[in-house]
């Protein structure tokens, strides 16, 4: 059926909340938006008039969407070109969604994004949609057709498996800021042991090309092993220049509300390394140097005002 006016503007309405749904739910900002996309093909194809509550119903077309797209995507990362991360949004991005509470900052954090990745959809969705946008247990069950007790011990039994990571800290801006000067010191003097002071004793360190770029499939494990691949990879050079298409301007900014470093070539961003900080320290660096994980990252940074040098320039 051909939709009014209102009906495109009422969806037009629900579009930011239906993407930052999304997004959570597949870790990637292109499958973000076709997921919404194909939500709208679905809302216009509907008898708009006969559904009685247009944002709930919404929803339940997009979360069981994602809901397929990530059954089939663990099979499709099974053959990814070395390790699979989330795409990290810059600060500012509307896809990042509601950031009141505690929760729903911690809920798109690039840690929790990963640990994501570990559960069921079926509890990722639970977990998003009761964390993320305070969903009562009741209407998650009425989306994913399941009943309010089942719903709840998903819920219980994905939190559990999301605080059995890390305990990690919430910082603000100017504290990411610190964070990431005080590393980019101690990865720019040619020295792993300022680096390792930085480093919880088991820090991870793990890279995303998706066989694009050149990027380490195995993790490095351990301050030492982090500290001496990140000396490297910190370390200006010709390869390094010819390989990226130029000098990479190193900034500080936030990803996912936390502390993180990006790197751009004539105003592409070419990399995006997110920390991980707990209380004892920074205890993963992840890099995604993906080039198709980094078109809206770009898109963002050239929105944005940067009116300060770049901290390093490899």
């Amino acid at each position: 059926m051909a939709l009014i006016t209102s009906d495109v503007d009422r969806f037009e309405a629900a579009r930011p909340r239906l993407e930052a749904v999304a997004y959570r739910l597949l870790g990637s900002a292109s499958e973000a938006e076709d997921a919404v996309q194909e939500t709208f093909l679905r809302w216009q194809a509907a008898d708009v008039g006969r559904i009685e509550v247009p944002e709930a119903w919404l929803t339940k077309v997009l979360t069981n969407w994602c809901l397929n797209l990530l059954a089939s995507a663990r099979a499709r990362r099974e053959t990814y070109v070395g390790r699979w991360l989330p795409e990290p949004l810059l600060a500012g991005d509307p896809m990042l969604g509601p950031a009141g509470t505690a929760e729903q900052r911690e809920s798109v954090s690039y840690a929790v994004l990963v640990l994501l990745e570990r559960l069921s959809p079926n509890e990722r969705a639970v977990y998003v949609l009761r964390e993320a946008f305070d969903y009562p247990h009741r209407e998650i069950a009425e989306i994913l057709e399941i009943t309010e007790a089942a719903g709840q011990q998903i819920y219980h039994r994905a939190k559990k498996h999301i605080s059995d990571g890390k305990a990690r800290t919430e910082i603000d801006e100017a504290a990411a800021r610190r964070i990431v000067e005080e590393f980019l010191a101690a990865a720019t003097s040619g020295r792993t042991e300022p680096l390792v002071r930085l480093l919880t004793q088991d820090a991870v360190s793990v890279g995303d090309g998706g066989g694009k770029v050149l990027a380490r499939a195995k993790a490095f494990e351990g301050a030492l092993a982090v500290a001496t691949f990140l000396r490297g990879l910190f370390k200006p050079g010709a390869a390094k220049r010819a390989h990226v298409g130029g000098a990479a301007e190193i900034y500080a900014t936030t990803a996912n509300g936390g502390p993180a470093i990006v790197a751009v070539v004539d105003g592409r961003v070419v990399g995006i390394t997110c920390l991980e900080v707990t209380a004892e320290g920074i205890a993963a660096v992840r890099n995604q140097v993906n080039p198709d994980k980094l078109v809206r990252a770009t898109g963002q940074w050239a929105a944005a005002d940067h009116g300060e040098a770049p901290l390093h320039t490899l």
